[in-house]
């Protein structure tokens, strides 16, 4: 009984976080920059329920098993591609080591995601209305990593396309970049729902388990080398702590740049991956859009991007 009441409540939780409003990112984290990136920046953002405060830098953890490091042959991996980069088309690195050409990529991650389309490796793929790959440039320095679709991608096929996809793409604007120069994924490929035999319902998404994030992992290990961007920006505690080794927390992670390691391919040349807030979890805590805006400027740094033009 006990436990059952902890699933409940656990469940609940998933609930809450996941159920999110829309909201303004950069009116918050950059207001000098609001007029330029938002065409209406004196709108007032809708507002907010409060919310009981979670002491600085404590979170919920949780534990992922991952399997031993192990190489495979496999070379089908991928979302789809968009054909505005706005970057030079450099060779990239193939799941075996050796270089691959951007049409090389292109043939790759779309093999991949009719493989990940087909997939029923897990329950998810039973109850999803589409599977959601991942999306945009082949060739991209930069990745964004989230934990799975929700109600609009599953209906669409398209990751982060809803509430908190809009005010993702108001951070990518912020950092001076187009959605299309970025790659876009999740860790997991179908929306896990609170209520799978009721599709239909709004407020029905929750974060992927630990079973359904094994099953997945191999995917987005397959997208990253493929395309094997400079950085990866894992976006909440889920995706973090799947990606990151040894991951305690979001809180312990964030600020900090790690070295990717994958647990089923080798990456030859290295990647960096840096731990922020999910947007979902910004549109119910405006109070952290400030710090997840100095994560991203760490990337900025990195890259060279002096962010929107004033």
């Amino acid at each position: 009984m006990a436990q059952d009441s902890l699933r409940r409540l656990a469940g609940e939780l998933r609930r809450f976080i996941a159920n999110q409003e829309e909201d303004e990112f950069i009116l918050t984290a950059a207001p000098q920059r609001a007029a330029d990136i938002l065409p209406s920046a004196s709108v007032q953002p809708a507002a907010q329920e409060a919310l009981p405060k979670m002491p600085e830098g404590e979170t919920l953890t949780v534990e992922f098993t991952r399997k031993p490091k192990s190489i495979t042959s496999s070379a089908a991996v991928e979302v789809q591609p968009t054909a505005e980069t706005g970057q030079a088309a450099d060779s990239q690195i193939s799941l075996s080591g050796s270089l691959m050409t951007t049409a090389q990529k292109t043939t790759a991650l779309a093999e991949l995601a009719e493989t990940i389309k087909s997939c029923t490796r897990c329950p998810l793929g039973s109850s999803r209305l589409n599977a959601v790959p991942g999306e945009g440039n082949v060739d991209a320095d930069l990745m964004f990593v989230g934990e799975g679709p929700g109600f609009d991608e599953d209906r669409q096929g398209r990751p982060f396309v809803g509430r908190a996809g809009q005010l993702l793409d108001k951070m990518i604007a912020a950092m001076g970049l187009k959605r299309e120069q970025v790659f876009i994924a999740n860790i997991a490929k179908c929306h896990p729902m609170t209520d799978p035999l009721h599709p239909e319902k709004h407020g029905n998404d929750r974060a992927p388990n630990a079973e359904e994030i094994a099953c997945c992992r191999k995917y987005i290990e397959k997208q990253i080398s493929i395309i094997c961007p400079k950085y990866v920006v894992a976006l909440g505690g889920v995706s973090a702590k799947a990606l990151i080794a040894d991951a305690k927390s979001l809180g312990a992670l964030r600020g900090k740049f790690y070295d990717l390691h994958l647990d089923s391919v080798t990456l030859p040349r290295p990647v960096k991956i840096l731990a922020t807030f999910h947007p979902a979890a910004l549109l119910r805590n405006p109070g952290w859009k400030k710090d997840a805006w100095l994560d991203l400027q760490m990337v900025m740094a990195e890259l060279g991007l002096k962010g929107a033009a004033k």
